[in-house]
């Protein structure tokens, strides 16, 4: 029996695809959040999170939506999930915290949504 093959030229409904001209808006955001996996440049960014934004040069928009911890308007604006969980380890947001800002939802509303209600 073969699996049946998706048309991959065409997205899933309602999603983003992390494509090239995404990928590009996003450019300095994800390596702003890839340089955190060095403790020190975590401990930078701790320190002065403006400044640290600065130095990665994020326009006035991504800067706001990093300070806001808009985790949905970064994937909007190009940001990597992946980057991402390293800007959400940074300033205490873990996995479910960041799913419930990108669904719209408190955390206890997404908690509440998990098979496991007692996972952080």
């Amino acid at each position: 029996m073969t699996t049946p093959q998706r048309d991959r030229s065409r997205p899933i409904n309602e999603s983003l695809v992390f494509d090239l001209p995404l990928s590009w808006a996003g450019y300095r955001i994800n390596k702003m959040c890839n340089s955190l996996t060095s403790p020190e440049n975590r401990a930078t960014y701790q320190a002065d999170e403006d400044a640290y934004l600065e130095a990665y040069g994020l326009s006035p928009e991504q800067k706001a939506l990093v300070l806001a911890r808009d985790f949905g308007g970064l994937l909007d604006a190009g940001a990597n999930i992946y980057f991402l969980l390293k800007l959400g380890v940074v300033t205490g947001n873990g996995l479910y915290r960041m799913g419930a800002s990108m669904r719209g939802e408190t955390y206890e509303q997404f908690l509440a949504t998990r098979n496991d209600h007692g996972a952080v």
